[in-house]
């Protein structure tokens, strides 16, 4: 890259959440806080789904790609926003903005594939019960996971490239609080139909597509549910799916709005709060969704607290 061509410029300027400047400190410590709750939540579920004998199924191995892949994406935007609340400076170099933005956009894509996969999961659960460790067997569920990280890999390469390609004639003031291909298009001072074509495209199909199967998949799910003759067995299982439910609707409902319509048609005040949903909040969320609502985690992490004290106590 040369730093002198006017097209390129050496580091991005971003923009508040909002724009009244004292609002910073407060959001500073809120996001900190928010932030600290993701670590110790997701690595909490990734501990005790690996270290409890009773959670070894497919559906933990596949929650502990969820939780870590939100540390990761999490870690992606939050830091980068922490720091530039905290003082005056608000900018990031050319090639942290595009890092943060392969990165972000992998981890992403990756998300939205692997919650797809898990509504698979637990439709062949409910669904075909007696042959669920048959077909869920490690080897595809390790094939599962690996597509969505590599799928979104693929996506990212292709989509960040393309828009890290186009002239911004000097412009440095990037309208968002990190880097987001869809804010980077708007500051291009060429023709965008292109990229924004392709985006719209890949997203209809990475958006839709694990989402249809979802759809499906429960439709199904919700079928086998009401056949089930113990109320006990049928609550637990409301509990397990209504809990990927939500994680679905915080994830997807501002992907949707945010990915799927003409650039520069939304708000950029709304995309910004829309976008905290699936960066900030649903990676804060998912460790306490899923384990407020399900009865095995909240027994496995009391044996795992317990096992913990004794050994201090030894």
């Amino acid at each position: 890259m040369n730093h002198t061509n006017e097209s390129f410029s050496e580091y991005f300027i971003l923009m508040d959440l909002t724009k009244y400047p004292w609002l910073d400190l407060p959001h500073f410590f809120v996001f900190l806080t928010s932030y600290l709750f993701t670590l110790s939540g997701n690595t909490a579920i990734i501990l005790v789904s690996q270290l409890d004998s009773q959670l070894q199924s497919p559906m933990y191995f596949f929650l502990t790609n969820l939780s870590f892949l939100d540390l990761c994406f999490t870690t992606t935007t939050v830091p980068q926003m922490l720091f530039n609340l905290a003082g005056d400076n608000k900018s990031i170099t050319y090639t942290g903005c595009m890092v943060q933005a392969y990165v972000f956009h992998w981890l992403g894509c990756s998300e939205c594939i692997l919650l797809g996969i898990m509504a698979l999961d637990r439709y062949v659960a409910l669904c075909q019960p007696l042959r669920y460790s048959v077909i869920m067997d490690r080897k595809l569920c390790l094939q599962l996971s690996g597509s969505a990280w590599l799928l979104g890999l693929a996506n990212s390469l292709l989509q960040s490239t393309l828009t890290f390609q186009m002239p911004l004639c000097g412009n440095q003031a990037l309208d968002h609080f990190f880097c987001e291909l869809p804010g980077l298009i708007r500051m291009a001072c060429g023709d965008t139909t292109v990229n924004e074509i392709i985006l719209g495209v890949v997203a209809t199909f990475l958006i839709l597509g694990p989402l249809s199967m979802i759809l499906v998949s429960y439709g199904y799910i919700a079928r086998a549910v009401f056949r089930i003759p113990s109320a006990a067995r049928r609550l637990k299982a409301v509990n397990t799916c209504s809990s990927h439910l939500l994680v679905v609707s915080l994830f997807y409902g501002p992907g949707i709005y945010i990915y799927m319509q003409p650039s520069g048609d939304d708000p950029q005040d709304l995309t910004k709060v829309l976008t905290l949903f699936y960066c900030v909040i649903t990676p804060m969320a998912n460790p306490f969704i899923y384990t407020l609502r399900n009865k095995e985690v909240t027994r496995a992490l009391r044996r795992l607290l317990r096992k913990a004290t004794a050994s201090k106590r030894i």
